[in-house]
């Protein structure tokens, strides 16, 4: 027995006691194969998963190397039944290979005849194979290669997909040279992409995910097509992408509700291509407009199904995927890693932050009480409308203005997701609203403001969220979510986290109803920041109100 951090169990959880002296280095070594479950004050719960183990075999990390980092920091022996299963789990990669064949084209080949034998007998895969070469060889139809890559995975046999890509439409794109240059963790994260020809890469909001889009495309030299939230990110977009390579306005083509523009280059949004006319995807044809050479998925993690199923035709083209979370709320993460392509590049949150590159985070949530008669109100509402009773408290408002006391003249966004509680505190902060239904003209020119100073507070809905390059906000006080996504909440604190001209500290805060649905649902929200090294500290709102409090930040 040591005095490790880690306490690992048979049913493959893994306990990290988080004020241990090695914890942190605990923590960094499990991040590749296991994924967070729980995350309370002083005792963490990952768990590790199949799809966690395939995610860092494609990465490059093998068995052994996981077997060491759980045998050296725990601090009982290691269940060796666990220890077997993570070595088979991860064997299971890679054994069914996707291929071209210079005379069949593409095909399935197997190094275990056992396992071929098992898939062809699978009645949802027999249909996607053709004729068997040999033994250990059967040909794919190429329209079939995303769909059995998905086929395959749920059935616990990942296939290793080397059979390439097409080089598409050639076009000249080069990066800029006037006084930046790719930072090292981008670079690395460009070159884990390209080696595996298509895969994700995860990086904190703020770290320059455009960058490591932008320097694919350079590498790539072909029209690129790009997938982004929202009209206002593809703009954003659009604007680096001028300022960084060589591509000119002209080059570039927006794809909107607004526009329909098909250029060498072009962006489009994820709702315009997933509305549907008379029943059908009428925009998804885009995707087959061009002969693209690069497809480009923004916040990844966010992907409507219907791309999923456009995807999944597309297995010959390289497919980026950028994201500062793989966690999907629909669990589909299985379908990203098939048709996407696995984890590339990681870069956990709190090593961009020591390096300088984004802003350190003060992570705050502010307990509210209710009054007696919101508590009374709380008690007898329907199960179906107690979270929202609980988020959207009137007693939150003040709360709201003590906290933006503390922070006079910081450029503060206020966060929520139900739109008559953002109306009630644009009213009393004297802010203007942003939400779904502000036109995009109106979105860009308050953003541009609050950019330049002229507006200190935003109130934004969910659209805030997505993609918003808001390089000085420094404060976030989010009222409301969608339940407990834990997307969202990497989303919200990602907007601070742009580093800030003098250096300053990020402050986030959640401010969260005592003894109700929202505090529950607030703990698990919390589950991806824990994984990513941030503790959030639990004050009273009525410390907060109080007449002379210590600063929390």
């Amino acid at each position: 027995m040591t005095d490790g951090p880690l306490i690992v169990q048979s049913d493959k959880t893994l306990l990290l006691e988080v004020d241990h002296a090695d914890a942190r280095e605990a923590r960094i070594a499990i991040a590749p194969f296991a994924e967070l479950e729980r995350a309370p004050e002083h005792i963490h719960t990952y768990r590790v998963t199949p799809l966690a183990l395939w995610n860092a075999r494609a990465a490059g990390h093998d068995a052994e190397q996981v077997v060491d980092a759980l045998v050296r920091f725990s601090r009982y022996a290691v269940p060796q039944p666990l220890l077997v299963d993570i070595v088979d789990t991860m064997g299971r990669y890679g054994r069914l290979q996707l291929t071209n064949s210079p005379v069949h084209g593409l095909v399935m080949v197997a190094f275990d005849l056992a396992v071929l034998e098992e898939v062809l007998r699978q009645k949802k895969i027999a249909p996607l194979l053709g004729a068997r070469i040999d033994d250990a060889t059967v040909i794919v139809h190429p329209s079939e290669r995303g769909h059995l890559k998905q086929a395959l995975l749920k059935i616990g046999w990942p296939a290793e997909d080397l059979a390439g890509y097409v080089d598409g439409e050639a076009h000249a794109i080069s990066l800029a040279e006037d006084g930046w240059s790719l930072r090292d963790y981008q670079r690395q994260a460009v070159e884990g992409f390209w080696a595996g020809g298509s895969g994700v890469v995860v990086l904190p909001c703020g770290a320059g995910k455009t960058l490591v889009g932008a320097a694919a495309m350079a590498q790539a030299q072909a029209t690129t097509l790009i997938l982004v939230t929202t009209t206002v990110a593809g703009r954003q977009w659009k604007r680096e992408l001028i300022a960084r390579t060589s591509l000119t306005e002209e080059e570039i083509g927006e794809y909107s509700g607004e526009r329909k523009e098909i250029r060498p280059v072009t962006i489009a949004t994820y709702q315009v291509i997933t509305r549907k006319t008379k029943g059908e995807y009428r925009h998804l044809n885009l995707f087959d407009s061009r002969d693209w050479g690069l497809v480009i998925y923004d916040e990844v993690h966010l992907l409507p199904a219907p791309v999923f199923r456009m995807t999944a035709d597309l297995q010959s083209r390289r497919r980026l995927g950028l994201t500062a979370t793989l966690v999907r709320e629909d669990g589909r993460e299985g379908d990203v890693f098939s048709l996407i392509g696995p984890k590339r590049y990681d870069a956990p949150w709190r090593d961009i932050e020591a390096q300088g590159w984004i802003a350190p985070a003060d992570c705050v949530e502010v307990r509210v009480t209710l009054t007696e008669a919101e508590r009374l109100g709380y008690a007898v509402a329907e199960a179906d409308e107690r979270y929202k009773m609980a988020s959207t408290a009137h007693t939150k408002i003040n709360v709201v203005k003590s906290i933006l006391a503390r922070h006079p003249g910081e450029p503060t966004l206020v966060i929520g997701a139900y739109l008559d509680q953002l109306d009630e505190l644009g009213a009393a902060l004297g802010a203007p609203i942003i939400q779904g239904s502000t036109k995009n003209r109106e979105r860009e020119a308050l953003f541009e403001q609050f950019r330049r100073g002229e507006l200190p507070v935003l109130v934004v809905s969910k659209v805030a969220n997505f993609s918003i390059d808001l390089p000085e906000a420094s404060v976030a006080v989010q009222v409301s979510g969608t339940f407990g996504s834990r997307q969202e909440e990497a989303q919200r604190l990602g907007r601070l986290l742009r580093p800030k001209g003098d250096g300053r500290q990020a402050h986030f805060y959640s401010v969260v109803s005592r003894d109700t649905l929202d505090t529950d649902y607030a703990a698990h929200r919390q589950r991806f920041l824990a994984e990513q090294g941030y503790a959030y500290r639990i004050v009273d709102a009525d410390d907060l109100l109080g007449p002379a409090v210590p600063d929390v930040g």
